[in-house]
């Protein structure tokens, strides 16, 4: 399945892991059928369909959008990660979405105080649907 939208847009999946059952796995997976650049950054070495997953905070280019797999207390690590300490290079997310289960008020206050626009969504169902 391709994406109809010619717009690629460079996502980041924090939380990726290399279990294929895992649903940080199916959406790189997704991500990457639909035409999208899926970039895993996640705690275990490993890849996912061919993708290596990134360890660490990488300083990352040209971000359109952080999709969280992470539980709220596992994200307090990556506050300044995503809010543009490190993504700024050239520019910083201009979204974050909260998968079911990574809900956070505190970071999407933050998020939303840089300018980053906040979705408490399924990417895997925006996808499907057409609203990613």
């Amino acid at each position: 399945m391709r994406n109809n939208n010619s717009v690629k847009k460079r996502t980041v999946v924090l939380g990726a892991s290399p279990n294929p059952s895992r649903y940080a796995y199916f959406a790189v997976r997704s991500l990457t059928n639909f035409g999208h650049e899926a970039i895993p950054v996640g705690v275990k070495k490993g890849s996912i369909e061919g993708i290596e997953i990134i360890n660490g905070k990488p300083p990352l280019e040209e971000v359109d959008t952080v999709t969280l797999y992470l539980n709220p207390e596992r994200q307090k690590e990556y506050y300044d990660y995503i809010n543009r300490a490190d993504f700024k290079i050239t520019t910083e997310p201009r979204r974050i979405i909260f998968n079911p289960g990574t809900e956070n008020p505190e970071l999407a206050r933050l998020a939303e105080a840089n300018g980053i626009t906040v979705e408490i969504a399924c990417t895997l169902v925006m996808l499907t649907v057409g609203t990613f």
